[in-house]
């Protein structure tokens, strides 16, 4: 049998090898970052004026990562295990970027990538020559590797708080032009610009500012968060509803002054993420809670559009209506006319067959639009054009002059007006699935998404419940492609690719599947992230795509999953570590064996 030494001396290998495994890892997204030219295109840039630049961040967070993923995934308990780790973990990826600067120093690695120029081995040797330079790099990493164990070690609101005021401070000198601008648009706002910022990044006060106040702030949420609504809960009522108003009443304030506080380019993200959330919120009644994967939803999208053109566009030859908000529920008809028609033949067709079929039809929609065909009423490639705005009556959407207490003037375009527009359908639509996700249909949608068969015995019609899925669901895509062929005044064939379909049905896994919140929030993440890292250029998809992996590893069941998925994965991982439990005396006792 083994001893008590020699069962420690084999879970320290076991550890050991598992920061192995995550270095390697490492060291490979070290190369790509480093042969991709993302140091020399970041190199321009400082997170911290004259401390650090964004080059050298993402080398740190290259090094940090990897070992705190090393030591978390561990499993070890023992301090100095933990350390010692992460430091392994962390000096592994150096190791690759070394062998990558003694190589390049021998062969002319340019010939093969044509990032691999001396620039590149000047910014990892941190401009100190080779050898002096390659020691501190593997120093830096081994530090990086032993902050990321100490990190993990602490208890976990500290170590969320540091994790997260960090990533604000790398978030607002990585968007430092965005944030400039939005606040330099007014002068009450010019002195903290001025706090903030230096030349080519954030000031040392600025950073310490935002890394303390994000920091307190989620500490201070983490540890007083239950005790502030236990006193919340404990007012007496008239209070709790004067409370409740006043807040309502804020966050009313808050959402109608966006557009102005914002300005153009966000309030036209906004935008994009309201249209995005519209058809997410439709494709989530089909997905989320009916359980019927539909890849075609972009073809409701595009009738929606189409329709209005149809209907409105004056210079198209059947132009009847000339007003957008007659012809909105034409629009919203005609989709769901179109959900239903989709839904008749695929009634007895599940998982892969039936994502098969709708992908047909959503492509079929779009072929017909480009077709010469249909061209007489759909305009073929070169699609509809002058689509009215919807105005209401006296109030147009056209660019005017505004003037706010202390926020002072500013230019209110038709972009920044269709927000409210956005915001309006999203509320509206919101509302209605929230209602009816509580209601009988509802829950017959919840019964078919987990066994259609017990769902039949139990009495539920599938051919309706089924119907009023694609229906329903249908109708607020075509609501929202409405609202979009409006905001362009214009329809073209090459707005509705199968990409958008991707698009939406990504955001609803990963906000979380038949959760409203969740679409919420994987609208903002997959939509609005990506117009924000514009301008890192094409590297923002790079990122989003890290971002998008890191968040599967951590959070695969979505960002804020429904409660009855939430539990079934609960029960899932409990299940697992207990087998896991009854596994391990078992390899225990074979290894004990002579």
């Amino acid at each position: 049998m083994n001893t008590p030494l020699e069962k420690t001396q084999v879970r320290a290998a076991d550890v050991l090898r598992s920061g192995l495994n995550f270095g390697l890892i490492g060291g490979v997204v070290a190369l790509s970052i480093a042969l991709q030219g993302m140091l020399q295109a970041f190199n321009v840039r400082d997170i911290v004026s004259g401390i650090i630049t964004t080059s050298e961040v993402l080398l740190l967070i290259t090094f940090f990562g990897t070992a705190y993923f090393a030591v978390s995934r561990s499993g070890s308990a023992h301090p100095l295990l933990v350390i010692v780790t992460g430091i392994w973990a962390g000096f592994i990826p150096s190791v690759f970027l070394v062998a990558l600067i003694a190589v390049g120093g021998v062969i002319r690695l340019g010939d093969m990538f044509i990032n691999a120029v001396p620039e590149l081995y000047s910014l990892l040797t941190f401009n100190q020559g080779l050898v002096t330079g390659s020691v501190y790099l593997m120093i830096v990493a081994a530090v990086c590797g032993a902050t990321a164990a100490v990190i993990d070690l602490l208890p976990g609101n500290l170590r969320r708080a540091i994790v997260l005021g960090l990533v604000a401070v790398f978030a607002f000198g990585l968007l430092q032009d965005l944030i400039r601008v939005t606040l330099s648009n007014w002068d009450a706002l010019t002195p903290l610009v001025s706090f903030l910022y230096k030349s080519n990044g954030l000031s040392i006060e600025g950073a310490a500012a935002v890394f303390v106040l994000t920091a307190a702030f989620s500490f201070l949420r983490s540890t007083q968060g239950d005790r502030i609504q236990n006193q919340l809960r404990s007012l007496p009522p008239a209070s709790r509803t004067t409370l409740r108003w006043t807040s309502i009443v804020l966050v009313i304030l808050i959402f109608l002054l966006l557009p102005a506080f914002l300005g153009l380019y966000l309030t036209d993200v906004l935008d994009t993420v309201g249209l995005y959330l519209l058809m997410g919120l439709g494709l989530n009644i089909v997905v989320g809670f009916a359980g019927l994967l539909d890849l075609g939803y972009v073809a409701f999208y595009a009738i929606g559009a189409y329709t209005v053109g149809i209907l409105t566009s004056p210079e198209h030859a059947t132009g009847i209506i000339h007003n957008w908000w007659l012809a909105l529920p034409f629009a919203v008809l005609a989709a769901l006319f179109a959900g239903v028609i989709l839904g008749i033949p695929v009634l007895k067709m599940r998982g892969d067959y039936l994502a098969i079929v709708t992908l047909g039809f959503g492509e079929i929609i779009r072929l017909l639009a480009n077709s010469d065909f249909l061209k007489p009423w759909e305009g073929g490639a070169q699609g509809i054009q002058g689509i009215p705005l919807p105005d209401i009556g006296p109030i147009k959407f056209a660019q005017t002059q505004l003037s706010l207490p202390i926020l002072g003037q500013f230019q209110f375009t038709p972009s920044q007006q269709f927000y409210y527009l956005f915001l309006a359908g999203c509320l509206l639509v919101i509302f209605i699935t929230t209602r009816v996700k509580s209601s009988r249909i509802g829950r017959a949608w919840m019964a078919v998404r987990e066994d259609e068969d017990v769902a039949q015995a139990m009495g539920i019609n599938l051919v309706t419940t089924k119907l009023m899925a694609f229906g329903m669901g249908a109708s607020f895509g075509g609501l929202s492609g409405a609202i979009f062929a409006s905001k362009l005044q214009s329809v073209y064939p090459t707005s509705f690719s199968f990409l958008v379909s991707v698009y939406v049905l990504s955001l609803i896994i990963i906000g979380g599947m038949g959760s409203i919140p969740g679409v919420i929030v994987g609208a903002l993440a997959l939509v609005g992230l990506p117009e924000l890292l514009r301008e890192v250029g094409d590297y923002r998809y790079l990122f989003f795509g890290a971002a998008l992996v890191l968040m599967m590893l951590v959070r695969p069941e979505g960002l804020i999953p429904e409660a009855r998925r939430r539990l079934e994965l609960e029960e899932f991982r409990a299940e697992e570590a207990k087998a896991e439990e009854r596994k391990e005396p078992a390899v225990m006792q074979t290894m004990e064996q002579p």
